[in-house]
């Protein structure tokens, strides 16, 4: 029986981290007994001190009625204690005191008197009593100093020391992990330790999509759990893994399965945590953080945002011979591959910004693999629309995840959590008790193009205006072959816009130059409307404008598509021309790309123009519609234009797809 109550109890002990058990040293343990006692100490004096005082003339005037038997003087008190006579205590003006009070044996003054200056007081009783009571015993004495007096002189000492360690506590960051909360201690890592009995449940099938970066990561676990089926033939365990990819995807996602599914100690900690205000101490606590990890080995360190302190050295003006965050790298660096190191000791690392890490942190032997965490497609959106709609209490169950995912082309995972959560928050918004599709429609739309303005206040002709631009839009992207399909437009203002149309991109993983000559004319449709309806022009294309001259710029100087230019690019995958104060190319080169761009936009608008001529009929006609409904679907388009004759081609899933060359995106062409 006695086992089974043990192991109940022991069931029953909650789990601890290393050193969570023990209590923590407050200088308050110190402060709170010595004042109890100061407080104890002054009422029991109080209490046993009870002797009667005499004033001043009682005092003189009982000495020469000779009635006083001695006196002693306490010069440091300013303070004379007066021992009458027995016949004077058996007076009626004494009858108070006629027993004599004693304490633990001593006996106690029957009277004291309290004087201020003692040399004029000393003089003025020695006359009194050599005048009036030679009798009289005289004694002078110094009383030693009390407990009273010794906690008075140190509480003050003890209350400084006790506010000053209270602020260095709370000035190096409250005691965070690893003992950085006390000033002495902030060399200390900051990480945090996770291992299979916390409460970490995050598993890589709470991961949905990124199935190639999974495999990287599950290889990784794989190592630590069974490291002798890779050294067995020779090999040797990776020394890190950095996940590179756009926010949103996933990067700490992953990292928090490989918490989960890991039976290894896991370290996690900010690019950020290593940064103090401090000379050494970003150094000390990666020295301090591989310690612990080596001690616990095997074992994993997470850093999320690595580029904190990974940043490529010598690229500021400004940083001196000892920049504390090159001092942090270098550390870093000796640490994951240098003499003495533990190849027992996994680093994982994330950024969104790999371009600019430092070029020794990227190779082979610090971060041997890159794992590239890439925009979900179709496909791996359905997935994770899947995971995130479980948490929803109350889904219709007319609402496909294939109908949702490809609604969202080019949204991230955390873009699909978002739209989760706010069509769950327009459906109790509009008082349903379940959350269906035109709430995720409605979401799609207040994420991509904003919140709906409809009491924005617009002139008629404006409201024209827009409505024509709009339907300059839809008409000649119905009309291109490669342009997206249209999904629905609105001239109701909407976050910035005036008005807005939604397309449906397809998902390529390469772009040819009518591809892009279809979308970049699609684009000046607004434009070239208000050119064949008013013969004027407006304001309104800034964002249509900025769009082409960004695809016409990429056409002719990153992607080699401009035959007078020809097969040259200028983009820097590494990032250094950002750091340049000179351009890549010529002034004559730059007059013949300014060229280029300015012909290639002006020849897709005047394409524009001349589709909007040959369709002027019925370009009129969806506007009119248009200024009617405020809102127009792709069905509305199909009564006027009919059927799109261009057939897409099928996507086809490939096991080992290439990156995409082109990050395609739920395009609004909108009017500013």
């Amino acid at each position: 029986m006695s086992e089974k109550n043990n192991k109940q109890q022991d069931k029953r002990k909650p789990n601890l981290m290393p050193g969570q058990g023990k209590p923590k040293f407050s200088i308050w343990w110190i402060v709170v007994p010595i004042a109890l006692l100061f407080v104890g100490y002054n009422l029991l004096s109080n209490n046993f001190n009870q002797t009667k005082k005499l004033t001043y003339n009682e005092f003189f005037e009982a000495i020469e009625n000779r009635e006083v038997d001695s006196i002693v003087v306490i010069s440091n008190r300013g303070e004379a204690q007066i021992y009458m006579t027995k016949d004077a205590l058996a007076l009626s003006k004494y009858k108070p005191s006629t027993k004599t009070p004693s304490f633990s044996g001593v006996k106690l003054p029957n009277y004291t008197v309290e004087f201020g200056d003692a040399t004029s007081f000393e003089e003025q009783l020695k006359q009194a009593i050599n005048t009036s009571s030679p009798q009289t015993r005289l004694v002078f004495d110094r009383e030693d100093e009390g407990l009273t007096d010794l906690l008075i002189s140190i509480l003050p000492f003890v209350f400084i020391i006790g506010i000053w360690l209270f602020l260095m506590k709370r000035m190096s960051g409250g005691g965070a992990g690893g003992g950085g909360g006390q000033i002495f201690n902030i060399g200390k890592s900051k990480a945090k330790l996770f291992d299979q009995k916390t409460d970490i449940k995050t598993t890589f099938k709470d991961v949905a999509g990124l199935e190639g970066a999974k495999e990287e990561v599950q290889e990784i676990v794989d190592f630590l759990k069974n490291p002798e089926k890779y050294t067995s033939l020779g090999g040797k365990i990776p020394k890190g893994a950095l996940l590179v990819g756009s926010p949103g995807t996933g990067k700490t996602l992953l990292a928090k399965a490989v918490a989960g599914e890991a039976k290894v100690p896991f370290f996690s900690l900010s690019g950020s945590d290593f940064v103090e205000m401090f000379v050494g101490v970003g150094a000390s606590r990666v020295r301090d953080l591989f310690k612990q990890a080596k001690e616990k080995s095997p074992a994993i360190i997470f850093i999320d945002e690595i580029d904190a302190i990974g940043r490529a050295r010598g690229k500021s003006n400004m940083s001196g011979s000892n920049d504390e965050r090159e001092n942090t790298l270098n550390q870093l660096l000796t640490e994951m591959d240098g003499f003495g190191t533990n190849t027992n000791v996994i680093v994982l690392a994330a950024t969104n910004r790999a371009d600019i890490l430092d070029k020794a942190l990227m190779r082979a032997g610090r971060f041997d693999r890159q794992i590239y965490v890439d925009l979900p497609d179709v496909r791996e959106r359905e997935e994770i629309f899947e995971v995130h709609l479980r948490p929803l209490k109350k889904v219709e169950n007319e609402l496909e995840t294939a109908f949702l995912a490809k609604q969202t082309p080019g949204f991230s995972g955390a873009d699909i959590a978002n739209v989760c959560n706010e069509a769950a928050l327009i459906a109790a918004r509009k008082g349903k008790k379940a959350v269906g599709k035109q709430d995720f429609l409605d979401a799609v739309d207040r994420i991509v193009g904003g919140l709906e303005k409809k009491n924005k206040l617009i002139t008629p002709s404006e409201k024209k205006t827009i409505a024509y631009h709009e339907a300059g839009h839809a008409t000649v992207s119905w009309m291109t072959e490669h342009a997206a399909p249209l999904i629905k437009v609105t001239i109701v203002p909407r976050g910035q816009s005036l008005g807005a149309a939604w397309y449906l991109p397809e998902e390529r993983q390469i772009v040819r130059p009518e591809q892009m000559l279809d979308e970049m004319c699609a684009t000046m449709g607004g434009r070239a409307a208000e050119k064949v309806i008013f013969n004027n022009i407006s304001t309104g294309a800034l964002s249509d404008l900025e769009k082409v001259t960004k695809q016409a710029r990429a056409m002719v100087t990153i992607y080699g598509l401009n035959e007078k230019v020809g097969n040259i690019t200028y983009y820097d995958s590494s990032g250094q021309q950002e750091y340049s104060m000179t351009k890549p190319y010529s002034e004559q080169t730059a007059v013949i790309i300014d060229e280029e761009i300015s012909k290639i936009i002006e020849q897709q608008y005047h394409r524009a123009i001349k589709i909007l001529e040959e369709n002027k009929d019925k370009l009129t006609q969806l506007a009119e519609i248009l200024l009617e409904k405020e809102v127009i679907f792709k069905d509305d388009l199909e009564k006027i234009f009919g059927k799109r004759p261009f057939i897409k081609e099928q996507a086809v899933s490939l096991k080992s797809s290439t990156r995409p060359i082109l990050n395609e995106t739920l395009k609004t062409d909108e009017e500013e």
